[in-house]
């Protein structure tokens, strides 16, 4: 990954995102970038996946519905009732075909970051928590706290971030995507196994 691939795709999606949007993928890319460091993995895979994480999120829900179909991307019954979750399946498309992003985990954590998965990878895990933390943000609940117990603690971060969405997405009475029920259990599991 070079600069110039970084300034080609940071032009491309300054004119495709909002203002607002584009703010919080910097912030995306330089807090994923933080955690990398952190962690000791990958920070230009970490940057580069916050950086295009958001970069189907100008569609539509209609759009992005049209963009599956046309890509062959599957989409769950949750995601048909809220297709705008459907933005990290056709971001990952987009990363791979657009952009020419050609690391699988890139893609995969990109895939990923609104849902989570079974077993997912430190980058996903990453890239989960930085969407949520990243310095623009200021409606979530427990901001702070999230944000000291991602650096000490990423796993039960990432845990802890789930459990709040799967509460706040019940409480709207809305239908929470079994990918993310799958990936909570997941996320338990292997902090289980590590305490």
């Amino acid at each position: 990954m070079d600069n110039e691939q970084i300034t080609l795709i940071k032009n491309r999606l300054i004119k495709k995102l909002t203002p607002t949007r584009y703010e919080h993928t910097l912030g995306v890319a330089y807090t994923a970038a933080s955690l990398a460091m952190r962690y000791n993995t990958d920070m230009e895979q970490a940057f580069m996946a916050g950086l295009l994480h958001d970069c189907a999120k100008y569609l539509s829900g209609e759009r992005l519905l049209e963009k599956c179909e046309k890509y062959g991307i599957p989409v769950t019954e949750a995601e048909r009732r809220q297709p705008d979750l459907l933005h990290a399946k056709v971001g990952a498309y987009y990363a791979e075909y657009k952009h020419g992003i050609r690391d699988e985990e890139i893609c995969h954590a990109i895939a990923c970051h609104t849902t989570g998965c079974a077993d997912m990878s430190l980058l996903d895990t990453i890239i989960y928590v930085a969407d949520y933390i990243e310095p623009n943000r200021d409606k979530a609940p427990r901001l702070p706290y999230y944000r000291e117990l991602a650096f000490k603690d990423i796993l039960q971060c990432a845990c802890e971030i789930m459990e709040n969405t799967i509460g706040y997405v019940k409480s709207k009475n809305a239908a929470v995507d079994e990918t993310t029920i799958v990936a909570y259990k997941s996320l338990k599991d292997k902090l289980n196994t590590l305490t």
